[in-house]
């Protein structure tokens, strides 16, 4: 018996499917001469470190996941954090390094699970599926001994059918599924988001690597957990959980390529955007410029809330101000 996922193409996945692929290729049209991607995909893996591990809990900053990945230490912060941190940084670079292959294993997955969960498991062991019963919230993943034969018809789906539909679609399948089963008793959610990711850049979806669509599960884990559990209630129809998770992946790509765009700029200062900055830029980009009331109305926002935003912007040479002093307006810099 094999796993066939149940799913409707509805209007709306189409056209977030679509409108994916028209982002996709404008983002590899531009890598073939653009110089920025080396940035890019340093940017990346640490903003899916951060947020994956956010995700499940730990309270280390974007900025302190930085330090990290750069080799300086953290003071002020548990070991077992940082070794979280570190863990997913060097899981990251083993899915990157296994991109190309064919034929994905049991051994394969047990392997990701002992970098990512070696030395952070709460219970059960790193790389071994559970022996013991979990529970997620309200929901009771299958017994131990429905694992192993869950997970064979999961990855005979992954290594046989996931290739004759869109890989948007089959990283979102097998990022549910893997949930769904539980596998292992402790670092489930890091692994399954990581398997996802694997799928784009094994189907050759992301070949640069730089999408974080972790980011996106992060801002806003109430909704991401109702859409995993939306699709239990929905007796396992897929539906909803794709619409969502694409809806995700088509913001991941719009922020690349405003990313991409501001990485083009002439600056020196180095600078870690946070969400509402890049929400700012995205804004400017879109509209042109700005008046400051109309960035803190945009932002919901206070004055002082918006200027705390633009300040390290104009310091490096992202935005500028344009017009007079009563009547000036805020505008992305030329690259």
């Amino acid at each position: 018996m094999s796993y066939e996922p149940t799913y409707t193409i509805s209007p709306r996945l189409l056209t977030l499917v679509e409108a994916v692929a028209a982002l996709r290729e404008r983002i590899q049209g531009a890598a073939i001469t653009l110089s920025w991607i080396p940035a890019l995909q340093k940017d990346t893996r640490t903003r899916n470190v951060h947020a994956s591990t956010a995700i499940e809990g730990n309270p280390l900053t974007l900025e302190q996941v930085c330090a990290l990945e750069e080799g300086r230490g953290l003071a002020a912060s548990d070991q077992r954090s940082q070794r979280e941190v570190l863990n997913y940084f060097a899981g990251l670079r083993h899915v990157e390094k296994q991109a190309s292959k064919d034929i994905i294993r049991h051994e394969d997955l047990f392997e990701l699970h002992r970098i990512l969960a070696g030395g952070v498991m709460d219970q059960g062991d790193a790389g071994r599926y559970r022996s013991i019963t979990v529970r997620v919230g309200t929901y009771f993943p299958p017994a131990p001994a429905e694992v192993s034969g869950l997970m064979f018809e999961l990855l005979e789906w992954w290594n046989n059918k996931a290739g004759e539909i869109s890989p948007v679609l089959s990283s979102a399948i097998l990022h549910y599924r893997f949930e769904a089963i539980h596998p292992f008793g402790d670092g489930n959610g890091r692994t399954g988001r990581a398997l996802a990711l694997w799928e784009l850049y094994r189907r050759g979806f992301d070949t640069h690597h730089i999408f974080s669509v972790d980011e996106y599960y992060w801002e806003d884990r109430p909704r991401y957990y109702a859409a995993l559990q939306a699709v239990r209630q929905a007796g396992e129809d897929l539906t909803g959980w794709l619409e969502y998770t694409t809806e995700g992946l088509k913001l991941t790509m719009e922020r690349v390529w405003l990313r991409a765009q501001t990485l083009q700029l002439n600056t020196s200062t180095k600078l870690v955007l946070r969400p509402k900055q890049e929400r700012l830029l995205h804004l400017l980009h879109d509209h042109g410029s700005m008046a400051p009331a109309e960035i803190w109305a945009a932002l919901d926002i206070s004055r002082q809330g918006a200027m705390d935003l633009l300040r390290p912007l104009l310091e490096a040479g992202m935005v500028e101000k344009i017009g007079g002093k009563k009547s000036g307006r805020y505008a992305l810099c030329k690259p």
